[in-house]
This record gives structure tokens, sequence and C-alpha cells, in this order.
């Protein structure tokens, strides 16, 4: 279980991560957008649909579900994709940042 104070913290850390991993997705849509390996407008379609159900199904494991007794599952995901910066773990308690190290369990 996280404490508190690290709940508090994470709370801000989950928010900041989901501006930045949507900022990815837009991007990956723009580029899909500006492909020109797909040459017609059908195939755009049809590329953008399948990336967006795909981050769906991320964003769902990545953000769904906020609760405390997720918050260190959910934390080391976040890590292990890259959406939280090294000054935001600082905030956080060294159990908490060990814990939530991805490559601990790799």
């Amino acid at each position: 279980m996280i404490s508190e104070s690290d709940w508090k913290k994470f709370k801000k850390i989950k928010e900041a991560a989901l501006e930045r991993f949507c900022s990815r997705i837009l991007k990956d849509v723009e580029d899909g957008l500006d492909s020109e390996k797909i040459d017609t407008s059908h195939g755009r379609y049809l590329y953008i649909y399948k990336l967006i159900e795909n981050y769906d199904k991320q964003i769902g494991l990545l953000f769904n579900d906020h609760s405390r007794s997720k918050a260190v599952i959910q934390l080391m995901m976040l890590r292990g994709e890259g959406m939280v910066l090294a000054e935001e773990l600082e905030s956080l308690s060294a159990q908490i940042i060990e814990d939530t190290n991805p490559n601990k369990y790799a």
C-alpha cells in the first residue's frame, strides 16, 4: 500500500503522465496522417482507427481504476512506458521509487 504522502504526489504524477501519453498518441496520429506509406484516405483512416483502438487499451491499463491499492503497479507501468520524469520521482519516498522500478523484476 502506498503512503498518504506518496498517494497525493502520485495523483499529480499520474495526471502529468496522462497528458504526456495523450501527446504521444496525437503525435502518432499526425505521423499516420502524414505518412507517405499509406496512399489512400481509407488506408489512413483504418491505420488511425487501429492505432486509437490499441492506445485505448493501453490507456485503460495504465490509467483506469484509480485507487491507492493499485498505485504501485500503475506507477511501475507508467515508468516502464517512460511517462514519469526523473524530477517527479524525486518527490516520492525511496521505498516507492524502489518498489516501482520497472527493471526490478526483469
